[in-house]
């Protein structure tokens, strides 16, 4: 079992930055994830960003793992965003190499801040990640700016453009999660259910982010954040999160009647803060 201190993940993540570094498409590395959270575990592995003006060569790039040594090697994966993955061979860390256009990054930015444009789950990740990011290279300053930009207060337009592009879907409208929940119990289709579930926590937790002025950290440790940083909570949330999950293979009344639970604790909230939660499409 590998050390919880960070140290080892820090040193690691500044050496291969140092590598990175010389090539002249990169304007900026950051370190993020549970090494700026001090929620490092035994999970935990290197989350660097790196911000360029154009892709880094393949071969550049794997000239650098193979100077450190890998135990495993996947590069140039594009699943999600472009990133190489790789097993440090001293160390045996996990080191996740995320690649991001500068350009792209102020606009996913600027969606947020400027225009307050909200998603359906997740709107202010990208916004979190910067602002919750470590310097290890910045060539100009460009990506200081960027983070001063980012510590601006929460706009309250974006709040009320969050609840309205997710509260409704919850369970207001004819095709929310909770009627898609309903209609996958009745045709027996527990993917589905699990699928709409997921999808269902994920407006939940944007909505409740936004209600307390916070950025969303995404999909990992997002319930012990969330009681940890809320303010503003429902005080059986932790209970009614697993009364869900743990209903969502039994009979359609149980699962509606815990889901119904975990909403209207939700809507005491927004009501609470003045909002009526049968009129929350009139936010934006």
């Amino acid at each position: 079992m590998r050390n919880n201190d960070n140290f080892e993940y820090v040193n690691l993540a500044n050496k291969i930055s140092e590598q990175f570094k010389i090539h002249s498409a990169v304007e900026a590395i950051a370190l993020g994830g549970s090494q700026t959270s001090n929620s490092v575990d035994n999970c935990s592995d290197v989350d660097l960003y790196i911000y360029t003006n154009e892709i880094i060569p393949l071969d550049f790039r794997n000239k650098i793992v193979q100077k450190f040594g890998s135990i495993r090697t996947d590069l140039n994966l594009t699943f999600w965003d472009l990133g190489d993955e790789w097993l440090d061979k001293k160390t045996g860390v996990e080191v996740d190499v995320i690649y991001w256009d500068k350009t792209w990054i102020e606009e996913q930015i600027d969606r947020v801040l400027i225009s307050h444009q909200a998603s359906v789950g997740y709107t202010t990740c990208f916004w979190h990640t910067v602002s919750n990011s470590k310097i290890l290279f910045d060539r100009r300053g460009w990506f200081s700016e960027l983070q001063n930009k980012c510590l601006q207060p929460y706009p309250k337009k974006l709040r009320n453009s969050i609840i309205a592009k997710n509260h409704p879907v919850l369970r207001n409208v004819i095709p929310s999660y909770h009627n898609q929940v309903k209609k996958a119990i009745e045709r027996d289709d527990f993917i589905s259910v699990n699928h709409r579930i997921a999808a269902l926590l994920a407006s939940y937790f944007d909505i409740l982010f936004a209600i307390n002025h916070l950025t969303n950290p995404g999909e990992k440790k997002i319930l012990s954040y969330a009681l940890e940083r809320c303010t503003k909570l429902p005080k059986d949330l932790s209970t009614q999160i697993k009364d869900v999950l743990q209903s969502s293979g039994a009979s359609i009344d149980i699962l509606l009647l815990k889901l119904d639970l975990l909403l209207d604790s939700l809507d005491e909230i927004l009501v609470e803060e003045g909002i009526d939660p049968t009129k929350t499409l009139a936010l934006i």
